[in-house]
């Protein structure tokens, strides 16, 4: 019989399983099938060894002990870092999530719109904060020659695994070529940044890519060049890319990750004085940052739950 274990406990609310995504797993499980939930890490290793499927964001290696009935162990998350797979008996199969890639490809595809769009312009913060009205300061004139259509543009993204050929094929949706590498191909990089506007990272950090976009990778990069990172913060060589911004080197960077990221799927890395920890103030205008949130959608865990679903693990 199926005992379905889920220990889906997290700060984000949508990270975080609630009655209304137990019910949609419940309903995809097989009739007559155990669904638990623990809400710690006590309940969950006391609930450990009945459990045939383990759904959770966490697995220490030492827990495969516990666990003699286990015949699926998955993950949401799409990262290596809270799920030791290596040390996995023989008959567990291990899943990490696949599906990330929609949603985060809408993240990307908004971003690209908006910042061509003029969203982020200077122009518009100043003149909503010289403490005079809108009205009088009226910034229509200064934007006017900033803003360009995203279809025609180029896409370069470095990581073209599952997310990187969703946003791929969300951007070419857009009328923006795309140019995708992943370890097979990645020599041929340098041939293809000329004219390239965006320049996308999707790396995972645990397969050698510390700083990949560092000084040298920048400078061969357009000056009309914007950089997105939805991976892992320890792709980027963070002091660089300060240095290529403030310089203008390069238009724009959109970072949704960061070396020294709080919270357990953190990459620790570079130093103190990173881009993370610095006040807005102190950080050139052409920089945008969101708190690792590309993935956040309402409807997160249904995915997951449907994706397991659908790859018949549960």
């Amino acid at each position: 019989m199926t005992v379905a274990l889920v220990w889906l406990e997290w700060p984000e609310k949508c990270f975080r399983v609630d009655a209304e995504a137990l019910l949609a797993l419940r309903k995809l499980l097989p009739e007559g099938a155990e669904l638990l939930r623990a809400r710690t890490e006590t309940a969950f290793l006391r609930l450990l060894p009945r459990a045939t499927h383990v759904i959770t964001w966490h697995f220490k290696a030492e827990w495969y002990a516990r666990a003699k009935a286990l015949k699926v162990l998955a993950t949401p998350g799409a990262g290596r870092e809270l799920v030791d797979a290596s040390a996995a008996p023989q008959g567990v199969r291990v899943h990490f999530g696949g599906y990330h890639g929609a949603i985060i490809s809408e993240t990307v595809a908004g971003f690209i719109l908006a910042w061509a769009r003029g969203f982020f312009r200077p122009e518009l913060a100043a003149a909503d904060s010289d403490g005079r009205a809108w009205a009088q300061s009226w910034p229509r004139s200064a934007i006017g020659g900033e803003c360009y259509r995203v279809a025609g543009t180029k896409a370069v993204i470095v990581g073209y695994g599952k997310i990187g050929r969703a946003i791929g094929a969300k951007l070419e949706a857009l009328g923006v070529g795309v140019e995708g590498f992943s370890r097979g191909n990645i020599a041929e990089l340098p041939k293809v940044l000329d004219g390239a506007s965006w320049f996308i990272l999707a790396l995972p950090s645990d397969t050698g890519t510390d700083n990949f976009l560092d000084a040298k990778l920048i400078a061969k990069l357009p000056r009309k060049c914007v950089v997105v990172n939805i991976g892992r913060g320890n792709a980027i060589d963070e002091e660089a890319l300060l240095k290529a911004l403030e310089s203008g080197r390069i238009a724009g960077a959109y970072l949704d990750v960061f070396h020294n990221e709080p919270g357990p799927i953190a990459k620790v890395g570079g130093n103190s004085k990173g881009i993370l920890s610095r006040p807005k103030a102190h950080l050139p205008q052409n920089l945008v940052r969101m708190p690792h949130s590309s993935a956040f959608s309402g409807d997160y865990l249904k995915i997951c739950f449907k994706e397991l679903k659908d790859d018949g693990l549960i």
